[in-house]
């Protein structure tokens, strides 16, 4: 995750945010098995070969050995190109039945069209992920950088045309999306709550105003930039098991954590240091991620 990144992060204060007072009419305020999923962006990372991947690992074997050690993946690759539904139902018959996966709208709706006129690229989209049947999960909206609340009206039109039961999250980018300082700002945030679209949280250094904790549906997504396995990450993790397990007392249904680390190198054993912490602090089970000689069918 190029995105808030920096060299140095000495001068960083990681501490979350306490909950805005909205969360408390998102969530029900009752405790729920809370359904709690890790995984990183990407299946194929052949460092992983001989450590999380068994030796000799062919490359087109690396998302049947992911989909059983992690639970869950960010899928990039829908952003740059949109699969075809045969390659969908191909990618769902590598994996068990308990993985799911969370693909990213096209960059040509989001950061070409700009949600104007791009029916057909959405229809094609959504054909395609619709293969993946009872194993999609959350599917996301980056938005660019630059995509301001002056553009809001846009997004809101192309977020109520899509399909109802279709669990849709939206990345905010733009800084003014986190002042609170405009009409468009809360009109975006109420309509989100409202219709429980789920907001993300991409925690990184460099921009510390993206960590906004608000929850706009009784699901959340962390995208977690890390600094491959600096202290400070697994102290970071900490802190989101510690604020996940509150928000599993108080009704939140799914939390998904998506790791982005340098390479993807070290995203397993900070996937397994969070699903540990979470299983020690909300005293609930979780899929942990397991090497090849331990990993399963979940």
């Amino acid at each position: 995750m190029k995105y808030g990144k920096l060299d140095d992060i000495s001068g960083v204060d990681f501490s979350l945010p306490q909950d805005p007072a909205s969360n408390g009419m998102v969530l029900s305020g009752m405790p729920v098995q809370t359904d709690i999923r890790v995984g990183g962006t990407m299946w194929n990372i052949p460092a992983w070969v001989g450590s999380w991947f068994p030796p000799k690992t062919r490359p087109a074997q690396f998302l049947h050995f992911y989909s059983r050690i992690f639970s869950t993946i960010e899928l990039n690759a829908t952003h740059y190109r949109i699969p075809a539904p045969e390659t969908v139902r191909k990618w769902k018959s590598e994996t068990p039945s308990g993985f799911v996966f969370c693909p990213k709208f096209p960059q040509s709706v989001s950061h070409y069209r700009r949600f104007r006129n791009c029916e057909e690229p959405t229809d094609q989209f959504l054909t395609a992920i619709l293969e993946f049947g009872e194993q999609l999960g959350p599917s996301f909206i980056q938005l660019p950088p630059h995509y301001a609340p002056a553009s809001a009206n846009d997004l809101m039109n192309y977020l109520r045309a899509l399909p109802a039961d279709l669990h849709v999250a939206v990345e905010f980018r733009h800084p003014d999306w986190f002042t609170g300082a405009s009409t468009e700002v809360e009109s975006m945030w109420d309509f989100m709550a409202e219709r429980r679209i789920t907001a993300v949280i991409s925690d990184t250094a460099g921009r510390r105003d993206a960590v906004h904790m608000r929850l706009t549906s009784p699901h959340t997504i962390v995208r977690f930039g890390g600094n491959a396995l600096h202290s400070s990450d697994y102290a970071r993790l900490t802190d989101w098991a510690e604020r996940a397990a509150q928000w599993s007392s108080r009704g939140l249904q799914s939390f998904h954590l998506w790791m982005h680390q340098p390479d993807s190198v070290v995203s397993p054993e900070s996937c397994v240091w969070f699903a540990e912490e979470w299983q020690r602090l909300a005293g609930m089970k979780t899929h942990i991620p397991a090497r090849f000689a331990q990993a399963s069918l979940f």
